[in-house]
């Protein structure tokens, strides 16, 4: 029997970076990982392979990073935890022993209970090498693609699937538009047009009735009785905990099936520790569970879950929520809550603004336009949320109003924000978009 400090199980986002942090915090501690795949995908990176990439081998995690932070490595599956013990086993017969355990088991896609789900040109997404070449292989073969979902998944392959190929992709979704989980509602709309103009056939709202086919899919049913011709089916109507190794070792759940866990990312055992989308999460705002699920979050958990092990010294205050993607060369991104997740929630809130060039003056080269809308609560005036439109530079300045909703900053405090400015880097500091939308949002609630 193996004994080591700590066991990892699982390898991607979380479980890699939980390694990680717990080697930085702890150098003195053996650390190992257990997966049980042959080579780790980058998760975001996995619908660029059908398009920007050329095979699922650009998109792997090198495991030299594992030798480098003195980390080893077993490639297996574990098959049951004995907590009293401290060990676990695996497919192969082995046993582990453990003074620290952390699980990042991860998530699972969701897979409906629609007729001809089981074909075989019917895929979910696995960050899985040979399922996602399978899918790569089929694809550039197919003429027809109906993609079921239309949020991130949806989207991003859609727009990846349609480069260097010759062909018809549909998105079915259910929801009145694309996105409209992620979005308010005028932003999905610019997200639509964008798909559109690329080819993309939407039909929102729509339901799938059946996939039809002999062994292979060559339709999808849809409740209003039309039939789309399809060669290949992706569905991306999103993923569930996967606790499974968890429940099995009679660890907590909470109630969205995650494996609860208290502020510190512990368990209901004191010498297990969660994180990831295997873990239970609350939101930042009102603490009530959260099924947010993305790579940020998990590697988040994974930097608290890593340094609490031996001594509690980080928190977990709540999932914020920070996304961003891009469509054809538009970028979308949010931090928090949009307009309508607030109202949901029963804030009352002022709204803010600005749009502009994201470079000064706008013909400098690589120009293109910025929208920032930022949500206040009124009666505070703090920031509960932000979304950015057009210019790549949003993915890292929707991270900007991440910071400045965590911090509970208000508009004042936004308005007043110290940027730094550049003509062929921000725009302008005069018409720079974040500080701008904040004056807005107070012009609206002094109006009032």
């Amino acid at each position: 029997m193996k004994k080591m400090d700590v066991i990892v199980v699982g390898g991607s986002a979380a479980g890699l970076t939980a390694a990680i942090t717990c080697r930085r915090h702890y150098p003195k501690k053996t650390v190992l990982i257990i997966r049980k795949e042959k080579q780790v995908m980058v998760p975001c990176g996995i619908p660029y392979i059908f398009g920007t990439l050329s095979s699922p081998e650009e998109n792997i995690v090198p495991d030299s990073v594992l030798e480098k932070n003195g980390i080893e490595l077993a490639v297996t599956e574990v098959t049951g935890i004995d907590r009293t013990k401290r060990t676990l086993r695996t497919e192969n017969g082995e046993e582990f022993a453990y003074e620290k355990l952390v699980l990042a088991t991860g998530s699972v896609p969701m897979i409906p209970p629609i007729p001809g789900a089981d074909l075989e040109n019917v895929f979910v997404v696995k960050k899985d090498l040979p399922h996602l070449q399978k899918m790569l292989d089929w694809l550039n073969e197919s003429s027809n693609l109906v993609i079921v979902g239309g949020g991130f998944i949806g989207a991003e392959f859609a727009d990846e699937c349609r480069k260097n190929r010759d062909i018809k992709i549909t998105i079915v979704e259910m929801l009145p538009r694309c996105l409209m989980l992620s979005y308010d509602e005028e932003i999905c709309a610019i997200a639509e047009q964008i798909e559109r103009e690329q080819g993309i056939d939407i039909r929102a709202p729509e339901k799938v009735e059946a996939f039809l086919g002999n062994g292979a899919v060559k339709a999808v049913k849809l409740a209003n009785g039309e039939e789309l011709k399809a060669d290949m089916v992706i569905l991306g109507i999103g993923c569930a905990p996967n606790a499974r190794l968890a429940e099995k070792a009679e660890l907590e759940l909470g109630s969205t099936e995650g494996i609860q866990v208290n502020r510190y990312m512990q368990t209901s055992d004191d010498n297990i520790f969660a994180c990831g989308d295997c873990a239970e999460k609350v939101s930042f705002f009102d603490g009530k569970p959260s099924e947010l699920k993305l790579a940020s979050t998990a590697t988040r958990e994974a930097r608290i879950a890593g340094a609490n092990l031996f001594g509690m010294s980080r928190v977990n205050d709540g999932v914020i929520g920070v996304w961003s993607t891009v469509l054809a060369d538009t970028a979308f991104a949010l931090a928090g809550l949009s307009v309508r997740e607030a109202l949901e929630k029963g804030y009352n809130v002022v709204i803010g603004q600005a749009e502009g060039p994201n470079r000064h003056p706008g013909n400098m080269p690589e120009a293109a336009n910025l929208m920032v809308k930022l949500v206040f609560e009124r009666g505070t005036r703090i920031i509960l949320g932000g979304q950015v439109v057009g210019a790549k530079c949003a993915g890292e300045l929707i991270n900007t109003i991440s910071a400045g909703i965590h911090e509970k900053m208000t508009a004042d405090e936004v308005a007043l924000f110290a940027m730094g400015t550049h003509p062929a880097l921000t725009a302008s500091p005069i018409a720079y978009q974040l500080t701008n939308a904040a004056e807005m949002a107070i012009k609206a609630a002094e109006s009032c």
